[in-house]
């Protein structure tokens, strides 16, 4: 019988053992990664990365780079990372010219007051609410934060309550709650817990289609023990 209501510290350790240590595969500066985030449609690692090399390559990512070159040479650059690169390339122009002139070039020093203003200055930016800017703060070293996947908040979900999920933002709120209660406040243990976490909804703990009989977890988890029961 599963141990329902596990530690999540004690899957942690489970699940890299599993998979290995994991590192991030996006760039950690504030502003890189918001580059990087734009570069994909829709912003899968995958589709961020193909567009990320190719506006690297041709024309760079700085912002006074990212304002001299015209919307169809970004759109182009883009194109590899999916859909709406055009829409894409107005976003780095907008990014570009923010950080150079609320900023001087320098995003992370203003995210490096009171937590409150930080996010607030990360969610003024397009497609960044909560789950992103706790990212983005935590993945730069500027604060420990619980940051959960945003696209696999289910994985934490299933395995304490054995349910999907019902509402995003309670979901989210909730599995913050339990990782600040059970992973140690340190930038090594949190960017680790949002690393495996991510993984594992990305290889086994998929939103459709779960391969439970392949989890290193099952007998932890509250979702496969309802589903077997």
């Amino acid at each position: 019988m599963a141990k329902t209501n596990p530690n999540i510290s004690e899957l942690l350790s489970k699940l890299e053992k599993f998979y290995g240590v994991q590192e991030p595969s996006w760039p950690t500066e504030p502003y890189d990664f918001l580059v990087w985030w734009y570069c994909g449609y829709p912003a899968s690692d995958a589709a961020c990365a193909k567009g990320w090399e190719r506006l690297k390559s041709e024309i760079g990512i700085e912002p006074e780079k990212l304002l001299k070159a015209t919307p169809a040479k970004l759109a182009a650059a883009l194109k590899p990372g999916g859909m709406f690169p055009e829409l894409r390339a107005l976003r780095l122009k907008e990014l570009a010219m923010r950080v150079k002139d609320e900023f001087g070039g320098d995003l992370r020093s203003a995210l490096t007051g009171p937590l409150p203003a930080a996010r607030k200055t990360l969610k003024r930016f397009h497609s960044i609410a909560d789950p992103g800017a706790d990212r983005i703060l935590l993945f730069a070293g500027i604060a420990p934060l619980a940051a959960v996947p945003s696209n696999c908040v289910h994985v934490p979900v299933r395995i304490v309550r054995g349910d999907e999920g019902k509402n995003y933002g309670t979901d989210y709120r909730e599995m913050q709650k339990r990782i600040v209660a059970e992973v140690p406040e340190t930038f090594d243990a949190r960017t680790r817990a949002y690393l495996l976490l991510k993984h594992h909804g990305q290889e086994i703990c998929k939103r459709t289609k779960p391969k439970c009989q392949e989890c290193p977890i099952c007998s932890n988890c509250a979702y496969f023990e309802r589903a077997t029961s």
